[in-house]
Protein backbone atom coordinates (compact mmCIF):
# COMPACT_ATOMS: atom_id res chain seq x y z
CA UNK A 1 0.00 0.00 0.00
CA UNK A 2 0.91 3.28 -1.08
CA UNK A 3 0.63 6.87 -1.60
CA UNK A 4 -2.75 8.25 -1.01
CA UNK A 5 -4.44 5.37 -0.16
CA UNK A 6 -2.05 4.38 2.16
CA UNK A 7 -2.37 8.30 3.79
CA UNK A 8 -6.36 7.72 3.82
CA UNK A 9 -6.31 4.49 5.55
CA UNK A 10 -3.71 6.05 8.49
CA UNK A 11 -6.02 8.84 9.08
CA UNK A 12 -9.26 6.80 9.28
CA UNK A 13 -7.17 4.78 11.86
CA UNK A 14 -6.09 7.76 13.79
CA UNK A 15 -9.76 8.80 13.59
CA UNK A 16 -10.73 5.49 14.99
CA UNK A 17 -8.27 5.79 17.43
CA UNK A 18 -9.55 8.98 18.84
CA UNK A 19 -13.13 7.34 18.89
CA UNK A 20 -12.11 4.56 21.06
CA UNK A 21 -10.31 6.84 23.66
CA UNK A 22 -13.46 9.17 23.62
CA UNK A 23 -15.39 5.67 24.67
CA UNK A 24 -12.65 5.42 27.74
CA UNK A 25 -13.56 9.05 28.43
CA UNK A 26 -16.87 8.08 28.67
CA UNK A 27 -16.88 5.01 30.59
CA UNK A 28 -14.77 6.92 33.03
CA UNK A 29 -16.88 9.87 33.51
CA UNK A 30 -20.13 7.56 33.88
CA UNK A 31 -21.89 8.41 31.24
CA UNK A 32 -25.16 6.47 30.00
CA UNK A 33 -24.27 3.05 28.43
CA UNK A 34 -26.55 3.68 25.58
CA UNK A 35 -24.45 6.80 24.32
CA UNK A 36 -21.65 5.15 24.83
CA UNK A 37 -22.92 1.80 22.79
CA UNK A 38 -23.37 4.62 20.07
CA UNK A 39 -20.14 5.46 20.12
CA UNK A 40 -19.11 1.66 20.08
CA UNK A 41 -20.94 0.85 17.22
CA UNK A 42 -19.51 4.28 15.33
CA UNK A 43 -16.36 3.38 16.40
CA UNK A 44 -16.69 -0.63 15.06
CA UNK A 45 -18.40 1.15 11.50
CA UNK A 46 -15.14 3.59 11.28
CA UNK A 47 -13.05 0.23 11.55
CA UNK A 48 -14.89 -1.73 8.91
CA UNK A 49 -14.61 0.64 6.43
CA UNK A 50 -10.92 1.25 6.83
CA UNK A 51 -10.87 -2.28 6.59
CA UNK A 52 -12.99 -2.35 3.00
CA UNK A 53 -10.45 0.55 2.31
CA UNK A 54 -7.73 -1.75 2.75
CA UNK A 55 -9.27 -4.61 0.49
CA UNK A 56 -9.79 -2.23 -2.01
CA UNK A 57 -6.76 -0.55 -2.39
CA UNK A 58 -5.64 -4.58 -2.34
CA UNK A 59 -8.00 -5.25 -5.27
CA UNK A 60 -6.45 -2.47 -6.71
CA UNK A 61 -3.19 -2.78 -6.94
CA UNK A 62 -2.71 -6.55 -7.01
CA UNK A 63 -5.71 -8.38 -8.80
CA UNK A 64 -5.96 -5.44 -11.23
CA UNK A 65 -2.59 -3.86 -11.57
CA UNK A 66 -2.09 -1.91 -14.38
CA UNK A 67 -5.66 -2.41 -16.02
CA UNK A 68 -7.12 1.44 -15.36
CA UNK A 69 -9.30 0.85 -17.87
CA UNK A 70 -13.05 1.57 -17.15
CA UNK A 71 -13.66 -2.00 -17.39
CA UNK A 72 -11.64 -2.67 -14.85
CA UNK A 73 -12.79 0.05 -12.19
CA UNK A 74 -16.36 -0.98 -12.87
CA UNK A 75 -15.24 -4.70 -11.99
CA UNK A 76 -13.99 -3.24 -9.11
CA UNK A 77 -16.99 -1.45 -8.14
CA UNK A 78 -18.64 -4.35 -7.81
CA UNK A 79 -16.47 -6.72 -6.49
CA UNK A 80 -16.15 -3.69 -3.17
CA UNK A 81 -19.88 -3.98 -3.54
CA UNK A 82 -20.62 -7.73 -2.76
CA UNK A 83 -18.15 -8.15 -0.28
CA UNK A 84 -19.37 -5.10 1.63
CA UNK A 85 -22.80 -6.99 1.25
CA UNK A 86 -21.60 -9.83 2.06
CA UNK A 87 -19.33 -9.17 5.12
CA UNK A 88 -22.48 -7.31 6.59
CA UNK A 89 -24.73 -10.59 6.54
Amino acid sequence: MAGASKQNVINRLKRVEGQVKGVQRMIEQGKRCPDILDQVAAARTALYNAGVLILETHARECIFGDDESKAAEERLEELVKVIRKFARS
